[in-house]
């Protein structure tokens, strides 16, 4: 086991720098830049900025001063927003994470007692209910979902704020600061919740049909063990496997995702600086988010070898 970590250990760092390259060179490669995009600017003040920053050396020369710093956490200058991108990502990034990992915990977690039970009660009237309201979900698109919760609980009812972060000059702090953002993450989460459950509840669903058809099962059963320990000691082992590679994806999904209802709801998020930056073509702030993408993905990537390897002994004997 302890070889079998340090060989995907080993092959993530190497990812993650053949990664940071082709991030880096295609950005590199775009046409032109926040400096092109400034009009004000005339050309003998553009190009001395250009020479400022770098933006007229080599692209490997670049990359290889872009990587040192970045490795000793400075990812270079926001020219937009007038400050290093590593300190403006860190007052947004946190606000976009709260609401990808509720929303994460609450998609598996239905998710994955859903599915079971429907497929424990394959073509009865809660798997019809499952499956109908599963597509729905995945059928309509998020903004549409989104404006039309505002409508029902914020405007209609009334029992929950349409979008910020806190209230207009609220001055609340401690556990009523912490309500007050609880409150207002209560529809946001719900969106992302609601989009993400309905192909991964499919994905349990089918994978525990077809665990529960298997011989073992039926031994397990004719043992005298109770449908309980059979379902949930037994089968969902087995079942939750191809589910463990999809949890790699889950979380840099869901970041991607919520730039839309940060957009909708107002959230003080991440995804809203980053179309910030594509309009104003910030490319220091792009390359860090991109790469910060990335990283979860490679790292999710990795620990879900991990889990997998320790979950099923045969993968470690390949």
């Amino acid at each position: 086991m302890k070889q079998y970590v340090l060989q995907r250990f080993l092959q993530m760092i190497v990812i993650l720098f053949g990664t940071s390259f082709i991030i880096f060179f295609l950005f590199a490669i775009l046409p032109g830049d926040f400096i092109d995009s400034n009009i004000s600017l005339t050309p003998q003040r553009a190009q001395e900025l250009k020479s400022l920053y770098g933006l007229d050396q080599p692209i490997l020369h670049r990359y290889l001063n872009w990587l040192g710093n970045a490795l000793h956490g400075d990812f270079g200058y926001s020219l937009k927003h007038q400050e290093k991108v590593l300190s403006l990502l860190n007052k947004y990034v946190w606000n976009s994470f709260f609401v990808a990992i509720f929303a994460l915990i609450l998609t598996w977690s239905i998710a994955l007692l859903t599915g079971v039970l429907s497929a424990i009660k394959q073509y009865s009237w809660f798997d019809g209910a499952v499956t109908f309201l599963v597509f729905a979900a995945m059928s309509f698109p998020s903004f549409f979902i989104s404006l039309l919760f505002i409508k029902w609980f914020g405007v209609d009812l009334q029992i929950l704020p349409i979008g910020g972060m806190i209230e207009t000059g609220s001055e609340n702090t401690g556990v009523s600061y912490l309500l007050e953002v609880g409150k207002h993450m209560i529809l946001p989460v719900t969106i992302l919740t609601l989009l993400s459950v309905g192909s991964l509840t499919r994905y349990f669903r089918t994978g525990m049909l077809e665990v529960i058809r298997l011989d073992y099962i039926r031994t397990a059963r004719a043992k005298g063990l109770k449908e309980r320990v059979v379902i949930f000691k037994h089968a969902l082992k087995n079942a939750i496997l191809p589910a463990i590679t999809l949890l790699a994806f889950e979380l840099p999904g869901l970041f991607s995702g919520a730039i839309i209802m940060e957009q909708i709801f107002n959230w003080p998020g991440v995804g809203r600086i980053q179309l910030e930056s594509v309009s104003f073509r910030d490319y220091p702030v792009l390359m860090a988010f991109t790469m910060f993408l990335s990283c979860l993905t490679i790292i999710g990537n990795f620990l879900a070898d991990v889990t997998y390897a320790a979950v099923d002994p045969r993968i470690r004997l390949r």
